[in-house]
């Protein structure tokens, strides 16, 4: 595989909480779970620590083991959180999470999982390509966004309404019938969405985190055809320029409502060598 990749933070000042690594036959790509202020936490680590942590002990096993993807998705999260359950009460919901995406080439085939509302692009050459995203975080999410919607971004009542809405959907975290990320429970891997196609049916594959693939999904820019083709002609720093375009020219939310202005963006090509 050959792999070339953007990575944005929301803001210059503040850490990137997105996390991404490559080998010649992998890849793992996660999105940090930001914690807005007025969020309590009970883990003294940061977001940025969880998905830098777990995105590098996923790409070492995945560089040392040819077993199942969610397999080794859950002994990341639970090595992980061995580095902290004893500095840490992981116990109340409050510990960082990310969105987790992996692929990996064998000789003959392509393993991909994803988990959380990160998305993977498969270019299989029809003129539509397959669009993995696991949509239950936004299924749950909907009914509980009307007033945060309502409220122009940068006031404090639209600061109020977003701490009351995480803290809301914390508490549909990684349970039945709400959403699953990678966290502090291993089972979490076991709800991820995963699949195997042979290499020589992909041309090439697209990562993006939420805050990149809004290039589609929220702001209508382009469709998915052409957001691949972005990233093959003018690099994922280009797809993430015209993100950052539509974001300022509207930074309160009157066109596009959105629990924050800007978020951290990456975006991955991979071409894939079937």
């Amino acid at each position: 595989m050959r792999v070339a990749f953007a990575s944005e933070p929301a803001h210059p000042d503040r850490p990137n909480e997105d996390f991404i690594a490559a080998t010649p036959d992998a890849v793992v790509l996660l999105d940090g779970a930001s914690i807005p202020p007025g969020v309590t936490s009970t883990c003294s680590h940061s977001v940025r620590w969880y998905s830098h942590t777990l995105g590098s002990t996923l790409l070492a096993e995945m560089t040392q083991s040819a077993g199942p993807l969610p397999e080794l998705l859950a002994q990341g999260i639970k090595h992980v959180t061995s580095l902290h359950d004893f500095t840490c009460d992981l116990t109340h919901g409050g510990s960082p999470s990310a969105t987790v995406i992996m692929l990996r080439q064998t000789a003959d085939h392509l393993d991909w999982l994803v988990l959380g509302d990160s998305t993977l692009i498969l270019d299989t050459g029809t003129p539509e390509p397959e669009v993995i995203c696991d949509d239950r975080l936004e299924q749950v999410a909907a009914p509980h966004r009307t007033r945060l919607d309502s409220l122009l971004g940068g006031t404090p009542e639209h600061a109020e309404a977003r701490r009351e809405y995480v803290e809301t959907l914390g508490t549909y975290r990684n349970r039945d019938g709400g959403f699953w990320v990678a966290s502090t429970d291993p089972l979490a891997a076991d709800q991820a969405l995963t699949g195997t196609i042979p290499a020589d049916q992909i041309r090439a594959a697209a990562l993006l985190t939420d805050g990149a693939a809004d290039a589609v999904s929220r702001y209508r820019l382009i469709p998915w055809r052409q957001l691949l083709d972005v990233l093959v002609q003018d690099g994922p720093s280009e797809l993430i320029r015209q993100v950052r375009e539509a974001e300022r020219s509207d930074p309160q939310g009157e066109l596009w409502s959105r629990s924050k202005t800007h978020d951290d963006a990456t975006a991955v090509n991979v071409m894939v060598h079937g």
